[in-house]
C-alpha cells in the first residue's frame, strides 16, 4: 500500500493548533500572543473543525479566548508551533490514513526543554487513533511544501543545515523524505529567508504549491530587502524545474513585505505564510497598507476560497505565522 502525504488544500478533518507556552519566547507579549492564536482558531474553525492543544491546567483559559467552535484538548507541550512538531500525515487511494512521526530537536536545539514535543506526534496520533508510522530524521512540516502528486519542495538551507541530520546526507534525506511521504520528485531551492534564524529557513516563508503544478513564491519588490536577490535565485530554480509529472511549474509572485515594530524588534510579517482550510484561506496579516495587495495576490492564487486575513504580528515576532502553527488532518481512516 502506498500512502502520500496530500496537498494542503484536499479536504481536512480537523485542524490541530497548540497554545502559546513557551513564556520566556514571548516574554512581554505572551498575552497578546494568546490572543493571536486565539484570532488564527476562530478564523480556521468558520471553516472547518479546530483541535487546539494546552498544557495541562490551561485548557479552560485557552477555550474562553478560542470560543464554543474550538475543541481544546489538554496534552502535555513545550511549545505552540504543531506544524513543525506535530505529525505529518499520508493517505492512501482507498482512504487510508497514516500520520508519519519524524524526530523534533526544536529547531537545532534552538529552545530547551523539547522532549516533550518531540513526544507529541505519538500522543496525537494515539488519541486520534491513527497509525504511527516513525522516522529517526529530524524534519519539520514547515520545511517542505508538497502537491499531493508525487513533488515536494524543500530548501538547502534548512535540510542541510548540520543542526539538523549532520549524520545523512542529502541524498540520504531525499531518499527518507520519497519513502515516507510517497513523493517521487524533490525540488531543492538554496534559500529560505535570510533572517529566518528560528527555523533556518523553512520554505513555508518562501514557497508554497497551492495546485497541481502551481506555486506561489515570495519575491520581494524593495531591492532592499534582505532577500531580494537570494529569493531571485529561488525562483530561477523553479523557473526551470520540473514536478513529477515531467511538466513545468506555473509560479506566482507575491512581491509584498512588511516589517513591523514588535517589542523593540524588527520584525517581518510573512504573507506567504497562509494555512489554506476548506473552502478558505487564512493569511498573516500586519495592519500595514501592503495586506490589501499581498490579500489579493493570494485569492488570485486560490480561487473560489475565501480569503481571511488575521492579525498575526506576535506570531512573526515568534518566529513564525499562520501556517506555522497549523497543521492539517486529512480525512480517510486508520491504516497500519
Amino acid at each position: 500500500m502506498t500512502l502520500r502525504m496530500p496537498a494542503e488544500w484536499t479536504e481536512h478533518e480537523r485542524c490541530l493548533m497548540a497554545w502559546p507556552t513557551r513564556a520566556e519566547l514571548w516574554g512581554d507579549a505572551l498575552e497578546e500572543a494568546r490572543s493571536e492564536y486565539a484570532q488564527v482558531a476562530r478564523a480556521i474553525a468558520g471553516f472547518e473543525p479546530v483541535t487546539m492543544v494546552a498544557c495541562p491546567g490551561q485548557g479552560a483559559d485557552a477555550a474562553a479566548r478560542c470560543g464554543e467552535g474550538v475543541e481544546v484538548l489538554e496534552l502535555p507541550i513545550d511549545d505552540s508551533w504543531f506544524r513543525d512538531s506535530g505529525p505529518i500525515f499520508v493517505t492512501g487511494p482507498d482512504g487510508e490514513r497514516a500520520g508519519v512521526d519524524f524526530r523534533f530537536n526544536s529547531w537545532g536545539e534552538k529552545h530547551f526543554p523539547w522532549d516533550t514535543d518531540d513526544r507529541i506526534s505519538a500522543a496525537l496520533l494515539e488519541h486520534f487513533g491513527v497509525a504511527r508510522h516513525e522516522s529517526s530524521m529530524i524534519l519539520e512540516g514547515g520545511a517542505i511544501t508538497v502537491d499531493g502528486e508525487g513533488t515536494l519542495i524543500t530548501t538547502e538551507q534548512c535540510l542541510l543545515n548540520p543542526n539538523r541530520n549532520p549524520g545523512l546526507s542529502r541524498e540520504q534525506i531525499e531518499a527518507e523524505l520519497i519513502a515516507r511521504l510517497g513523493v517521487t520528485k524533490v525540488i531543492w531551492l538554496p534559500y529560505g529567508g535570510l533572517d529566518d534564524y528560528e527555523t533556518d529557513g523553512h520554505v513555508d516563508g518562501v514557497c508554497a504549491f497551492v495546485a497541481p503544478g502551481k506555486v506561489v513564491v515570495q519575491l520581494p519588490s524593495d531591492p532592499a530587502h534582505p532577500d531580494f536577490e537570494r529569493m531571485r535565485a529561488n525562483r530561477a530554480v523553479l523557473e526551470t524545474a520540473t514536478d513529477a509529472r515531467g511538466e513545468r511549474l506555473e509560479i506566482v509572485d507575491l512581491p509584498q513585505s512588511a516589517f513591523v515594530d514588535v517589542e523593540g524588534k524588527r520584525t517581518e510579517v510573512g504573507y506567504l505564510n497562509f494555512y489554506i482550510a476548506n473552502g478558505g484561506v487564512v493569511v498573516p496579516v500586519a495592519g500595514v497598507p501592503e495586506d490589501e495587495a499581498a490579500l489579493a495576490v493570494i485569492a488570485a492564487a486560490l480561487p473560489g476560497r475565501k480569503v481571511v486575513g488575521v492579525r498575526s504580528r506576535v506570531i512573526a515576532f515568534g518566529g513564525g505565522g499562520v501556517h506555522c502553527i497549523t497543521q492539517q488532518v486529512p480525512v480517510g481512516g486508520s491504516a497500519g
